[in-house]
């Protein structure tokens, strides 16, 4: 299919293993992230999200709320984070975040998205009481709350096992848990961008346990920082090896570091972003490697743009980050983009990229298809 193509033929031996639904190997998915066939690498990717998915792609109206900036951890890779005493330093109540709830629930959101800094002076009762009464007030909007991170920060402060954690979250309502905080397992690398944070194995630890009680969760990759390509080929492979042990990971996202206001451009390591071509490498990479495990890529197009967000769909990204309403995080590092997108313009915007749009639960429950008009 492929010797249509000026390619190298090592390239086009792993990309035809792909379209023949065979596991790709280490060695496989590094040199695909060395290789500069990003156009073919996207149209194979491509080919196999049109066999999984055909044209749809979903997205969620949903809400985002950061509950605190403050943050022991304090990263090399973050701009967000900030010192009790800091005159920015915020922690919002339990009546705040309803409120913010509130004022979104004329959008129609179904999901409330909510993570922030590891706060020592929060204890696990502020999210019980937190979860409580969002499911009270708001039953039919799910949460989606947690990094792996905070839920290890809450077991140690509490001197408790994760399970208990988790436990009694859900418990309390917490249905399903974001990605982040997976950033990139090289412990050596990990050492020097976020040292403050919980190793790779840890964050997999605390993800295998929340499968193990029904809970699922999305996994991302922080990429375009100190990384090599085979620390990224790594980190998909080690979360595509949880997956076939538990299932219980939805999706991958992706992240495009941002470096302004970090300590990681401060100190030189990091000047300026990755060029567009090489999210869009990302993207189709990481189909290619967990085609047949982690089903949803997902752009985030807070980081992305919208219009390359838009362009990733056809590079195996088959589902678009929802409304969003409110995002602190990536912006304290430099991010342009909106905070916002209209269940309108993201419809639209799958629409002109020659796609169907599709509103879907947290669960990936398709909700409604909306077909061209």
């Amino acid at each position: 299919m492929l010797n249509k193509f000026e390619v190298d033929s090592r390239i086009a031996d792993i990309l035809e293993k792909s379209l023949s639904g065979d596991e790709l190997s280490l060695r496989d998915g590094i040199e695909l992230m060395e290789s500069e066939d990003i156009f073919l690498t996207g149209y194979v990717a491509h080919t196999l999200k049109l066999r999984k998915f055909d044209r749809m792609v979903t997205f969620t109206v949903n809400r985002h709320i950061n509950y605190t900036n403050i943050c022991v951890s304090k990263c090399k890779l973050c701009a967000y984070f900030k010192d009790p005493e800091s005159p920015t330093a915020f922690t919002l109540s339990i009546e705040d975040i309803i409120k913010k709830i509130e004022e979104s629930v004329p959008l129609g959101i179904k999901e409330v998205h909510i993570v922030g800094g590891l706060n020592p002076d929060l204890t696990i009762e502020y999210f019980e009481k937190m979860f409580f009464e969002i499911k009270n007030r708001f039953p039919s909007i799910s949460i989606k709350a947690l990094t792996a991170v905070e839920v290890d920060f809450l077991a140690k402060h509490d001197k408790t096992s994760l399970r208990e954690v988790l436990s009694r979250l859900k418990a309390a309502g917490l249905e399903f848990m974001p990605g982040g905080g997976a950033e990139i397992f090289n412990p050596e690398i990990r050492q020097n961008i976020c040292s403050g944070k919980i190793s790779g194995e840890r964050w997999l630890k605390v993800m295998e346990e929340a499968h193990k009680l029904g809970i699922r969760t999305n996994a991302t990759i922080l990429y375009g920082h100190i990384e090599s390509p085979r620390d990224r080929v790594e980190h998909l492979i080690q979360l595509r090896e949880l997956q076939k042990k538990t299932g219980g990971f939805q999706a991958l996202i992706p992240l495009s570091f941002h470096p302004t206001n970090t300590k990681l451009q401060k100190e030189g390591f990091v000047k300026n972003r990755v060029s567009s071509l090489e999210d869009l490498k990302m993207m189709a990479v990481s189909r290619l490697l967990l085609h047949n495990t982690i089903p949803n890529i997902r752009a985030y197009w807070v980081m992305l743009g919208k219009r390359l967000a838009q362009v990733s769909l056809h590079f195996g990204v088959n589902d678009l980050e929802g409304t969003v309403v409110e995002e602190k995080i990536t912006h304290a590092a430099g991010a342009t983009t909106d905070e916002f997108m209209t269940k309108e313009e993201l419809i639209n915007l799958i629409r002109d990229a020659n796609m169907i749009p599709a509103e879907r639960t947290t669960d990936y429950r398709v909700l409604r298809v909306y077909e061209q008009p």
